[in-house]
Parts: structure tokens; sequence; C-alpha cells
């Protein structure tokens, strides 16, 4: 039996332990005065977490790793707020901050998890899950030897990632089969491009942003003045298609939207509890892309900076948004360094469109609602009704509409509005597209019916 002496020192260690760990939250202010201001129930509740792990650490039929312990405590703190706040290990925080430059090694999918089974949401286009022929709903049993069951979605991507070259098994239960079936994979450096462009006709335009990396800007300019040459003069239409966007970078959005809309002009404003947390973003100067009409296609795959994107050009009267309702992730997440080397992204904020609109768990609905009639062959995705959207996620929180801010400070700060459980789907064959020839059947339709006007 332990002495009443031990007993005060397993309580003393526990809490320098529980200091150490919650380091990170002594730098919230919010923290500091929740903490300040009810001290009775979280000086409690504290006392009762020591208690826990010093029985964990003593009682436990094996001994414990007491950073496992920490780790496992936070993640499943963050995890009982929302979908999107979550703890990273140092491994997963890196691999987070590669995934921001756009390429990594490992099989090109992108997961989430449905009905407690490790699901696949999309392919990426020309990567080793592609070619295999690995497609969105396939239900993803086993990676290797490891039953997927227990896994969370950063140990799924850290299995799955690794080395080019290096084979990796996936065992895949899917409709139509009568028993899981093994899927051997080859990985493979996955290069996912931000801006891809083409022309669709004379003088009209067709750019894809399939993710806001850390250069989504730098490639949508240099996108927009090769479209520019090769219809050697100004365009006569643009095709901006943000369909399967999962979002990105808030900073790299804001940019994107500042090349469509005029000087001064709001393009998004968050609301928190902190004070840095309130900001507005207005359009800049530089070039802006004025002088013709513009269609942006959405689905439900379009998320967080994507929405951002679509909801400012929607307000501004900028452009069209045609498709379909898009995913609802109206939420900031903010990424904090530890000093470990581990992560925390945690939502400090919602963010609302010029018009003060709330797109939290509802989406952007477009301006004309036209259906994915007719997919590409070769593509391996489901129609868009396959997609999650953020209202079926679990513990996600509500929209708060509101009308136009007030002047608000605005600071520079780098945040994440991402959201991994959106589709990444391979870019489909244009003429095949059936909403991206509905887009530039309108294009030009708005050109044939301004010139009539002219006349």
């Amino acid at each position: 039996m332990a002495t009443p002496g031990n007993g005060k020192k397993r309580i003393v260690m526990g809490c320098a332990i529980l200091i150490t760990a919650l380091v990170v939250f002594i730098g919230i202010s919010s923290q500091r005065r929740c903490i300040a201001e009810g001290k009775g129930s979280d000086y409690e509740s504290i006392e009762l977490f020591t208690d826990v792990l010093a029985i964990v650490k003593k009682s436990y039929v094996e001994e414990v790793d007491t950073k496992k312990l920490i780790y496992g405590a936070i993640n499943g703190m963050l995890a009982s707020l929302d979908p999107h706040s979550s703890f990273m290990s140092p491994e997963s925080y890196k691999e987070m901050k590669i995934d921001t430059k756009g390429a990594f090694g490992g099989l090109g999918i992108e997961i989430s998890i449905k009905d407690g089974i490790l699901t696949v949401i999309s392919p990426i286009e020309d990567t080793p899950a592609f070619k295999a022929g690995i497609k969105a709903g396939d239900q993803i049993f086993k990676i290797d030897d490891k039953f997927t069951k227990d896994l969370n979605i950063n140990d799924a991507v850290k299995r799955m990632r690794g080395q080019k070259g290096t084979k990796v098994i996936l065992t895949i239960m899917r409709e139509g089969f009568d028993k899981p079936q093994e899927f051997p994979l080859i990985r493979d450096i996955i290069q996912v491009k931000s801006v891809r462009s083409r022309l669709l006709d004379d003088g009209y335009a067709y750019i894809r942003i399939a993710q806001f990396q850390e250069k989504t800007d730098e490639d949508l300019a240099k996108s927009l003045k090769s479209l520019k040459e090769e219809s050697k003069g100004e365009l006569k239409g643009l095709v901006l298609d943000l369909r399967n966007d999962p979002g990105g970078l808030l900073d790299q959005a804001v940019r994107v939207a500042e090349h469509f809309i005029e000087e001064g002009k709001m393009v998004v404003y968050t609301e928190g509890r902190e004070k840095d947390s309130k900001m507005q973003f207005t359009s800049t100067k530089g070039v802006k892309e004025l002088n013709y009409p513009i269609v942006v296609l959405i689905n439900g795959g379009s998320a967080s900076a994507s929405e951002i994107v679509a909801g400012a050009l929607q307000d501004h009267k900028r452009a069209v948004v045609m498709g379909t309702q898009s995913f609802g992730k109206g939420s900031v997440q903010t990424i904090i360094p530890l000093s470990d080397g581990s992560g925390l992204r945690l939502t400090t904020a919602r963010y609302f469109t010029p018009n003060g609109r709330s797109i939290q768990a509802k989406g952007i609905t477009p301006d004309i609602i036209v259906e994915q009639l007719e997919l590409p062959k070769e593509s391996a995705v489901k129609k868009d009704t396959m997609h999650l959207r953020e209202k079926d996620l679990e513990n996600h929180f509500e929209s708060v509409d509101k009308g136009a801010p007030k002047d608000v400070k605005k600071e520079e700060k780098k945040e994440e509005v991402t959201d991994k459980n959106a589709a990444l789907k391979p870019e489909a064959a244009i003429k095949n597209d059936y909403q991206v020839m509905r887009a530039l059947d309108l294009l030009k339709g708005w050109d044939i019916l301004k010139n009539i006007g002219d006349k």
C-alpha cells in the first residue's frame, strides 16, 4: 500500500507532467482567461487528469511511455471539439508541411473515415493508386498486414506514404466484390499540380485549381499570362474550375480572388474569440482580370479555401457560380508549432463571405445548378452524391450568418483552411466533361447577347 507521502509525490509528479504537456495552451490568452475565471472546476479537472495519469503509470499491465499518454490525451481532447481540430505528432506535422508544398512520396489517394471504415474519397490522376484501379468509395481494410479499424487518418497516411520505389499492399473491399482483394502498389513521388490550364476555344480559357498551395497564386498568374499569349489578345471568358478542391492556405485563396476583384473590395473576413482571429481581407493593388466574364465550377468536393473564392466572386457578382452544392466548411484552422516539433491544428474562427454569409455546414449554392451527367471513362470517381460534406461529419458546428462586417484589423497571418475529408478528383477529359461544356456555352451565349445589345 502506498504511503501518504508517496501519494503526494505521485500527484506532484503528475502535475509537473501535465504542466509540460499543456505548455502550448499557456500562450493562448483565451485559455489563460478560462483558467483564471473558472479556477474551481478547471483545477478539479486537472487534478482528476493527474490522478488517472498516475494510476495508469503505476498500475497498467505494461510500462507506458509518458509522452504517448500525453499525446493520446491531447488527441482525445481535440477530437471532442470538431472534425478539423487535431494534434500532430512531429512526424504528422512534418507531413502536413510537405502537403502544402505539393510533393511527397506515396500512393496518391485522398481518404476519410466513413461509418468507422477507412474509405477512399478519390484517387489523384496519374498516381500509383489511380493506375492500379483504386476507386472512390473503396473501403481499405488493411495496409500491408495492419488492419485499419483502429487507425486514425494521420496513422493511415503515415503507413501509405514512404520512399519512391517501395511496395505497399492495400486490401480493398468494394461493391461487387465477394471478398476483400489485395492491390499491390509501388510508391512514387506524388506531384499535386496546383494549377492546370488550357484554351477551350478561341479566346475562352479553362483554369483548374486542384489545391491552394504555397505557389498557387504565382502559378495562376503564369497561367493567365500564357493563355493570353496563346489566344493572341485579351480573353473572352474564363471557366475557373474549383470542383473537388479541398482547400489549402487562406492567404493563397485571398490572392487568387484578388486577380478578379477590384482593389479595396472585401474578399473574406473571419471572426473568432481571440482578437487576432477577427480579420478582414480586401483586394489589394495588382494586375486585375476585370474585362471578361467568369464561370466558377463547384461541387460537393469544393471545400474551405475554394469556397472562399467562389463565395467572394459570387457576392461581388464577378462570376456566375455553376455546378452543385459545395462541401460547407466555413471554419479556419490555425497551425501552431509546438516545442517538441509537434503541431496543433486548432479551429480558431469562422469565415464569412463579403455579404456576411457563413457557409459552415451549408456550403455555397450555385447560381445555376448543373449535375455532372456524364463522367469520362478513365475517371475512377463516382457521382457527386458520393461526396461527404461538412454537415455529415461528427461534431460539426452550425453556421451563423451575419451582415457585412464593420472595420476590423487586418493582419498578415498564415492559416490553413483545408479539409482532408473533401475529395481531390482526377481532372476530367475536357471534351467529355458536361459541366465544363455547359460553362463554355454560357460564356459564349453571354458574349453573343452582349453583342446583340450593343447593336
